[in-house]
């Protein structure tokens, strides 16, 4: 059940983190004239890579993701029932697609 529920997390993650690669790179400007949108797109991109490269090789392996991914679930599960209920999902991928400004997270 945890492997199922930690897999539609990570989905529903990389479909946010998506959006916002989309998103920067939609519109009629050319590229260049869009660039600070597509900087600040990648931002939580560069944030998250940070966060799960524990090896710091610039990839990131199953076991590192995996790895994230239980603790962003047990995070996220504030009444620990071992699942996470719609307003808990709701709340992790938000957290996950929009990281604070200006501060790296820490994990305790």
């Amino acid at each position: 059940m945890l492997k199922i529920q930690s897999t539609i997390v990570a989905l529903a993650l990389l479909v946010g983190t998506d959006c916002f690669i989309a998103a920067a790179g939609a519109g009629d400007t050319p590229p260049a004239a869009d660039s600070t949108k597509l900087t600040i797109a990648l931002t939580p991109l560069t944030q998250l890579l940070e966060l799960m490269d524990t090896d710091r090789n610039g990839k990131i392996s199953k076991d590192e993701f995996m790895r994230f991914m239980e603790t962003e679930f047990d995070y996220a599960d504030k009444n620990k029932d071992g699942q996470l209920d719609p307003v808990e999902l709701k709340n992790l991928v938000r957290r996950l697609t929009h990281p604070p400004a200006g501060s790296p997270r820490v994990r305790k």
